[in-house]
């Protein structure tokens, strides 16, 4: 029968409406109805114990504030397991932590005007040129330290960043304002699927002409990060994508499945949960292939488990705030899974299986 859905009738809006009964009451229709399937989604089975959630992050999220007040709230509860984002966002995120101001602003300001006085603008937000240069001086001065003249990961990279912003952020009794801290307190892995494309990745380079030994090593990322969903798959769990805007972090994290199955050889079938918010359109490319439809084509997603796929076509810095609340409402918080200290376990478990397998 067709005529199954629950009748459109919502209640009158209330002043004392929470946010949990405003997604479920009145979020009727279109994309507000994405957004509560997506809401419901997250929270009553994404959010189940043995789901292990990855998050993407693309977009210029961190500025606007959405670390501290979403993304800090998300890892804390145990609701995201590990992240793969921008360098952009990464490096926006770091100048909270080491106590530096980022401010609202207009975007009808003339852009003249700004560069006369020294300030930076994306889009409405608005922030001293010293902003960049004080970060700036502060990757360079960590990546000149002994500890980094080496090859790792990115989660590597990171993780030892994450440690010198949380005691930065304590050191100037700022708070928690850094997602790198926050993921270094909860042995969360974060990823960069293009290092090099960011502030951070400059910085890099220019110490490379004068001889620093930091290498970034992006293979031992595509293992690892293989590695984590295939170990949630073989400890008789689930693996769940939540996917904020798109590019590069996106497709990076999903294509852990043709990594492990079409690459690898191991026998697998896609990710369990897809919940993507996003305003790009299949049709005009900067959706296609990536819809969870069209990533079942190419083993990213399980085929059936396709009821379980949402997609929001919304702002993030709309769909973020009221899909953390939401969550933070309807879930007690997780135990938090701690991946960063089981990487070399689960690369061992994925190199055996791949040892194993015909190709």
């Amino acid at each position: 029968m067709v005529l199954k859905g629950k009748k459109i009738l919502p209640p009158k809006v209330e002043g004392s409406l929470t946010v949990a009964d405003l997604v479920d009451d009145i979020f009727q229709a279109y994309n507000s109805a994405r957004l509560r399937e997506g809401c419901q989604l997250f929270a009553q089975k994404m959010l189940e114990e043995e789901v292990t959630v990855g998050l993407s992050l693309s977009g210029a999220l961190t500025p606007a504030g959405l670390g501290s007040s979403c993304l800090i709230p998300l890892i804390e509860n145990g609701f995201v397991d590990w992240i793969v984002s921008t360098g952009a966002n990464l490096y926006h995120d770091s100048h909270f932590g080491i106590g530096l101001s980022l401010h609202r602003g207009s975007p009808q300001v003339s852009d003249v005007e700004l560069r006369e006085q020294g300030v930076v603008r994306i889009y409405d937000i608005f922030f001293d040129y010293d902003v960049l240069l004080s970060t700036d001086r502060f990757f360079r001065e960590l990546v000149k330290a002994d500890e980094f003249q080496c090859e790792m990961s990115t989660a590597e990279f990171h993780h030892r960043v994450g440690r010198y912003v949380d005691e930065r952020e304590r050191v100037l009794g700022l708070g928690q304002r850094s997602v790198l801290a926050a993921a270094y307190r909860a042995d969360l892995p974060v990823y960069t699927s293009s290092p090099g494309d960011s502030s951070i990745g400059m910085n890099v380079a220019a110490l490379q002409l004068e001889g620093n030994g930091l290498r970034l090593n992006v293979s031992s990322d595509v293992n690892e990060t293989a590695a984590i969903v295939l170990g949630a798959k073989r400890s008789a769990g689930k693996s769940a994508v939540f996917i904020l805007g798109g590019g590069s972090p996106k497709n990076f994290m999903l294509q852990t499945e043709p990594q492990i199955q079409e690459v690898l050889g191991i026998d697998e079938k896609g990710h369990d949960y897809f919940l993507q918010v996003t305003d790009a359109r299949p049709d005009t490319g900067g959706l296609s292939g990536a819809t969870p439809s069209e990533a079942v084509s190419w083993g990213k997603v399980d085929p059936s488990r396709l009821p379980d796929a949402v997609v929001c076509y919304l702002d993030c810095t709309v769909a973020l705030p009221i899909l953390t609340a939401y969550a933070l409402s309807k879930r007690p918080p997780r135990e938090l899974k701690r991946l960063y200290k089981r990487l070399p376990e689960l690369h061992g478990a994925l190199e055996a299986e791949y040892e194993a397998s015909e190709r």
